[in-house]
């Protein structure tokens, strides 16, 4: 009789199990229910996410308006000496003439600074959610030494699954080919455990948020 071979007896186990079926062991558990322990956001999830952002290695700025956000932003330029700021959107280039602020819409040959919008600010995590749909060019995130996000804080939500939500009724049925969820400026520590910054993107993450509410 010949011996069946290891994928053959793979596939009987899994037939096997799939026809004995074994009864839920925890019925009464809440899939839906949160997973994440409560946090603190008595003053607020704007601080929430500026606390953990922070932590996570980027930089955080607030604004009280666009006009407030156009004046820090200069004195920023002024004092590093930095190039212009590419930028991919209409939106973003026609706030960026109004301050006077030095911008390109072309992306140059060597990308210093990018600056894009997001979709949502995520507290738990200081995370940023950006996506296709928002910025148009991936790139603006993920080739520059220094990227900029611009936000406004109606766009802080608690937690990635409230912004998700928020995503699909915003597109309403045409959810973004693309999105991306950004943590602190980009590292790895995978040679020889020595974190290094910037290794697969930006090496400094600048979130400036500007009061909407």
């Amino acid at each position: 009789m010949k011996e069946s071979t290891n994928r053959e007896q793979i596939l009987t186990s899994i037939r096997n199990a799939l026809i004995e079926v074994s009864e839920v062991p925890f019925p009464d558990i809440d899939m839906a229910g949160e997973v994440f322990a409560k946090i603190d956001d008595s003053d607020g999830i704007e601080v929430v996410f500026a606390r953990e952002l922070i932590a996570s290695g980027g930089k955080f700025v607030y604004s009280e308006n666009e006009k407030a956000f156009l004046e820090f932003l200069n004195d920023l330029m002024n004092k590093n000496d930095w190039p212009p700021i590419w930028c991919s959107t209409e939106r973003i280039a026609n706030l960026l003439k109004a301050g006077n602020i030095p911008h390109v819409t072309e992306a140059p040959d060597n990308i210093i600074i990018g600056m894009s919008t997001c979709e949502r600010l995520i507290a738990r995590t200081g995370s940023i959610l950006v996506s296709s749909s928002d910025s148009h060019d991936r790139r603006v995130w993920a080739l520059p030494d220094i990227h900029m996000v611009i936000a406004y804080s109606s766009q802080v939500v608690l937690s990635l699954k409230e912004s998700l939500a928020d995503l699909k009724i915003k597109h309403k049925g045409s959810f973004p080919a693309q999105t991306t969820l950004i943590t602190g400026p980009s590292r790895t520590a995978d040679i020889e455990k020595t974190l290094v910054m910037g290794a697969h993107g930006p090496k400094e993450l600048y979130v400036f948020m500007i009061d909407d509410l």
